[in-house]
């Protein structure tokens, strides 16, 4: 025995040993029908993937042709009128291409909306998401089937639009079916037959509520219940009359509230509110529109301007080519020098080189950052268009140059009332205003009443509603017929008094900070109004020097080219050097550029003035207005106001909440613009459409040293 258990232990020391010089070392489990390709392994936890969308993209994206650069000129002229640009662009525009805010001058908004998200940008789709925007808590009901009191607190920055509010008053329909069963022993005697010691019972309810909350604040209920008792108590004179019954009941219960949440004041609240919260989508939309008609309005003068840029370094390229080839004959005869010839060859390519920025945009300091191409191109993104289909805009319309005076006081009255950011404000005030009338209303006891008044009947069986000549609880006795006989009516009332929290810290504190909310926003619209003023005034400001500017440019422009002329004469005469020549005709090409911006930002400083004024839209003749509803919209309208004026108006004298809103915005009557034109100065006008060509006879030419070589004359890039 010794020996055996001796044995014993030193096997199970050699596999203890051989087990600790092995170590712990972890082994895959094995599985039935192991395949080696392991499809299902990740050795990672997140990557990134394509989500599964499928979206067809816009023709204007996927058939959108070659850029126009510089080796590429192939397109067709498309002559647009400023008026055909802003229909395109509101017909086109499902996103509004434009930023917020009203500055002067606006930012590229493409590179903004690629990075940013479909709610920061305006789109015709948000006043309809405002108005069918709901919360994520449906009505709720407690185990009657009674309504609960409101949700939380009425604020503005609530989810939802009005339908969602006005769902608080909708009805709500609940139900439910129990059933119970018991089986269990019972600490009674054996022999007790009241209360047998083997208790068995079966018990069913079956309840269906309509449950409604009243603008007043008060829940109406209409509540049935039907409830099946049996156990196994048997029956005798003493106890139960049958083992089984049928309670059949109708109830129709009332509560109001007699302080906090009472009348329609408090309740109405939350409706206003989302009303209000619509009423701000709708003038965002407003400012999204307006800024979009700014944007393109703009874009449209800077390609005007753009074309001005190619038609005056044109000029200028062909003025010093002319110089260029006058001082090499000048050189041939002996008159003039190698360094004149290099200086006009320098002053021609410089010219060239302005041309081409001024075609095609550059990014070269001093250069034309946009050119005819970009700046079409920017017109293009606000008016919904492909980048380039074959066509390049050419702007029509020549802007004006007729002196505009605005009534200031006029001006200033017109801006703070029409202005949408104004607006804004005032209907934030609007808001914080409203809550407040809540915020007091939460330091009220909560002093709630309820009447309930109920239909009872009990009987053996449920029976029909025709009953039966059986009494309860009498065997073969009718429940329904107990409850339609009247006989058996139920009165209850409840009084639930809450009084607010001792010391009302929290409600005070809320009406303190909507005190200051509003405090803080009135003076908010105040300094709005300030510094609109004072926009307006920086507007009023540059339209009359802008005025100035044309008038000064144009003169100008008229002393540089007789300046041109006479240095030229001189030239070529023997008595004049040719850098004050090439210097001439910069002065005369940077004239010409200088005149026609100050035309356009004349006319830009016009569009910001009634931009400012909240006119922009009127002045361009755009209505805002709602679309069209279904049919069946329309009929159920002509019903309800068919209804109102069949009915009897009682008049309150007051309506609660008060007046919120007044009415329709309406616009100032326009006046004809005071308009003249100046005297005494010479304005450059030309009232035919641009078409920006070569000269007759001229061409590229390649200069290869001190020579000039004329190649042959090619089609203007930019002509018909």
């Amino acid at each position: 025995m010794n020996r055996r258990l001796f044995r014993y232990a030193a096997v199970f020391q050699l596999g203890l040993a051989i087990f600790m010089s092995v170590g712990c070392t972890p082994t895959q489990p094995f599985f039935l029908n192991e395949s080696p390709n392991l499809q299902y392994y990740l050795d990672a936890a997140s990557a990134i993937e394509y989500p599964d969308v499928e979206v067809d993209s816009l023709a204007e994206t996927t058939e959108a042709l070659k850029p126009l650069a510089i080796d590429n000129h192939d397109f067709e002229y498309w002559d647009l009128s400023l008026e055909d640009c802003v229909s395109i662009a509101l017909q086109n525009s499902k996103f509004f291409i434009t930023v917020g805010g009203n500055a002067e001058l606006r930012q590229n908004v493409a590179s903004q909306m690629l990075s940013g998200r479909a709610e920061q940008f305006g789109s015709v789709y948000d006043v309809a998401i405002q108005q069918s925007t709901t919360q994520s808590v449906p009505l709720t009901v407690d185990s009657q089937g009674n309504r609960t009191l409101p949700r939380g607190a009425a604020r503005a920055s609530q989810v939802g639009g009005v339908e969602d509010a006005l769902s608080e008053f909708d009805a709500q329909v609940s139900g439910f079916f129990n059933l119970n069963t018991t089986d269990r022993v019972r600490n009674v005697g054996p022999n007790n037959v009241f209360n047998p010691q083997q208790y068995q019972a079966f018990d069913t309810t079956q309840q269906a509520a309509i449950s409604k909350r009243t603008a007043t604040g008060g829940v109406v209920t209409l509540r049935e219940q039907v409830i099946y008792s049996y156990n196994n108590i048997q029956p005798n004179a003493a106890g139960r009359q049958v083992p089984s019954d049928y309670t059949t009941v109708i109830e129709a219960q009332i509560q109001h509230p007699l302080s906090r949440n009472r009348g329609t004041l408090i309740n109405r609240l939350p409706v206003v509110l989302a009303s209000l919260n619509e009423d701000t989508t709708l003038t965002d939309f407003q400012i999204s529109v307006r800024n979009l008609v700014r944007d393109v309005e703009n874009h449209y003068w800077n390609l005007y301007v753009a074309y001005r840029n190619v038609e005056t370094a044109m000029i200028g390229r062909n003025s010093a080519q002319a110089t260029a080839y006058n001082a090499k004959s000048i050189l041939k005869n002996g008159k003039g020098t190698i360094q004149d010839v290099a200086q006009a060859e320098g002053q021609y390519f410089q010219f060239r080189m302005q041309l081409e920025a001024a075609l095609t945009g550059s990014n070269v300091p001093g250069l034309d950052r946009y050119g005819v191409y970009g700046s079409e191109r920017l017109l293009r993104e606000t008016m919904g268009l492909a980048a380039t289909d074959g066509r390049l805009i050419r702007p029509i319309d020549e802007p004006s140059i007729a002196r505009v005076e605005f009534d200031w006081d006029d001006a200033r009255c017109e801006m703070l009332y029409l202005s949408p950011e104004l607006r804004n404000t005032k209907t934030e005030i609007k808001k914080a205003e409203l809550e407040l009338i809540g915020a007091k209303n939460r330091l009220l006891p909560e002093v709630n009443v309820s009447f309930l008044y109920r239909f009872v009947g009990v009987g053996d069986t449920l029976g029909p509603p025709s009953g039966s000549d059986i009494a309860a609880p009498l065997p073969g006795s009718s429940s329904l017929g107990a409850l339609t006989s009247g006989d058996y009516q139920e009165v209850a009332a409840r009084l639930d008094v809450t009084p607010a929290a001792i010391g009302k810290r929290r409600a005070r504190a809320d009406i303190r900070n909507k005190e200051l909310q509003i405090a803080r926003r009135k003076a908010f619209l105040q300094e709005q109004e300030r510094l609109h003023v004072s926009q307006l005034s920086d507007a009023f400001t540059k339209q009359k020097n802008h005025y100035k500017a044309i008038e000064d440019a144009a003169q100008q422009l008229a002393a540089y080219d007789r300046e041109v002329e006479g240095r030229m004469s001189a030239y070529k005469s023997g008595n004049n050097p040719i850098n004050e020549v090439l210097q001439s005709q910069t002065r005369r090409a940077q004239a010409q550029v200088t005149y026609y911006q100050a035309l356009a930002e004349y006319n830009k400083s016009l569009n910001y003035i009634h931009y400012l004024k909240g006119t922009l839209l009127l002045n361009s003749s755009i209505e805002l207005e709602e679309g069209p509803w279904p049919k069946k919209a329309y009929w159920d309208a002509i019903e309800r106001a068919r209804e109102r004026t069949a009915g009897k108006k009682m008049k309150y004298g007051v309506t609660r909440p008060n007046v919120v809103r007044r009415g329709p915005i309406q616009e100032p009557i326009q006046h004809a613009p005071q308009a003249s034109y100046p005297q005494g100065a010479t304005i450059i006008e030309t009232s035919e459409p641009m078409i920006i060509e070569e000269a007759v006879g001229s061409g590229y030419e390649e200069i290869t040293s001190n020579e000039i070589e004329f190649l042959p004359p090619i089609q203007s890039i930019l002509s018909e």
